[in-house]
């Protein structure tokens, strides 16, 4: 089973964001999985910075020591079962839009994934992972830069109407460096909160660390999580 973690704060007092994102995966590791991975944003990056690894989150850990990732004042971070395509670097969470302006981690299974891929391929769409969960991150992208005009959540929103299946979402947007916008069908996702900063997470061991203020996201619920 698959784990989601993030983190926003306006201080350093529950650690940086990969630091939190990092424990955090640390805790769900009783879920299992075969990759992990973490995305990181900041005011003034071009991009999303991403970073996955296939295998043991220590593989993930060994890669940020020798390439460090940009201070970031928000983070997610996903540990992975693969459902959709073999286990290996390239289909490990986070996946990205073509630009890397949007960012999505994903519980769950898209059962409509290869009907709404073969669609986006028609719009020009490029696809490098084998997973269901890249034609999230492109979805939005085409919502979010044409009918929903810069707005997350209107995009946020269009892209649910359109997906059947289970998931639960965390996701980073480029121009919205200090927010985490996530949603959930079916699959579970919680919010915690602290004077320090806000959390989501699959599941309470992954922030009870840093809060025991828990919010259980509702079935078919947008949340904007911000500083």
């Amino acid at each position: 089973m698959c784990g989601i973690v993030g983190y926003v704060g306006s201080s350093t007092a529950c650690g940086k964001p990969l630091e939190v994102c990092l424990q955090g995966l640390k805790r769900l590791e009783y879920r299992g999985y075969d990759s992990a991975g973490v995305a990181l944003a900041a005011p003034g990056m071009d991009h999303v910075a991403v970073r996955k690894k296939a295998g043991r989150l220590a593989n993930l850990e060994a890669d940020l020591a020798k390439h460090a990732l940009p201070e970031a004042t928000v983070g997610i971070g996903h540990t992975r079962w693969a459902t959709h395509g073999s286990p290996s670097d390239v289909n490990a969470h986070p996946h990205f839009n073509r630009d890397g302006s949007i960012v999505v981690v994903h519980n769950g299974i898209i059962e409509n994934y290869a009907k709404l891929k073969q669609t986006l391929i028609g719009r020009g769409y490029e696809f490098l992972s084998e997973t269901d969960t890249e034609v999230l991150a492109h979805l939005l992208d085409y919502y979010y830069k044409g009918k929903c005009a810069g707005n997350p959540l209107a995009a946020l929103t269009k892209v649910m109407q359109k997906v059947e299946g289970s998931y639960a979402l965390g996701i980073l947007f480029r121009d919205f460096p200090e927010q985490i916008f996530a949603a959930r069908k079916d699959s579970p996702l919680i919010v915690g909160g602290s004077e320090e900063g806000n959390f989501i997470a699959s599941d309470v061991p992954a922030i009870l660390k840093y809060t025991r203020n828990v919010y259980y996201i509702g079935n078919m619920e947008l949340s904007l999580i911000h500083i």
